[in-house]
């Protein structure tokens, strides 16, 4: 079977229309800087602080806006932050931790929830699905080589829709464990 590209997601955030108003100001708009793999989706001119208990980080905001706010970081990101993050589907916030502030140019908005370290999962479009093997919701597992750290990623959910282009998205801790730098391929294998 072909092999598919591995990414690398680094800490990000969406926001929603509210938190975008609060943020950086009544009816702002995003600005694009680069598209992403997934359709419709981009990395935006925009950044905010996370600021939590023990320290702040700087994050980029992934557009468009979505319905909730939710942040992506990695676990280790979420120790220095003194903040515990769920590792979590995208979109799945019910139960996160919160007691993190969003920090912008037009204000500061306290979150009491939405932090999470996204559980690596592979995007695929229903024909990639039935090219593999595989459903919606599947766990898999992924080998990826690298030079020095190949690995083999278990607990990988699959992700179907039509909106989706072939692309998994590990984080940058996963990566680092990986010895990965950009992108690298991937392919499901069973042990």
């Amino acid at each position: 079977m072909k092999k598919f590209l591995v990414e690398i997601s680094a800490r990000h955030i969406h926001l929603n229309r509210e938190a975008m108003d609060v943020l950086f100001g009544e009816g702002s708009e995003l600005h694009p800087v680069k598209d992403l793999s997934q359709p419709g989706q981009y990395a935006s001119e925009e950044k905010l602080t996370i600021r939590g208990p023990k320290g702040e980080l700087s994050a980029r905001i992934l557009g468009p806006l979505r319905n909730e706010v939710q942040v992506e970081v990695t676990l280790t990101e979420a120790r220095q932050l003194g903040l515990k993050a769920q590792i979590r589907e995208s979109g799945d916030l019910e139960g996160t931790d919160g007691g993190y502030t969003l920090v912008g140019p037009a204000g500061e908005l306290e979150c009491a929830n939405g932090l999470i370290a996204a559980k690596r999962h592979i995007h695929m479009t229903p024909e990639d699905a039935e090219y593999y093997g595989v459903e919606n919701g599947q766990v898999v597992a992924v080998k990826v080589e690298s030079p020095e750290r190949s690995i083999v990623f278990g607990d990988t959910v699959v992700r179907v829709s039509e909106k989706y282009a072939l692309a998994m998205h590990v984080d940058t801790d996963e990566s680092n464990a990986a010895g990965l730098s950009g992108s690298a391929e991937g392919e499901i294998v069973t042990f």
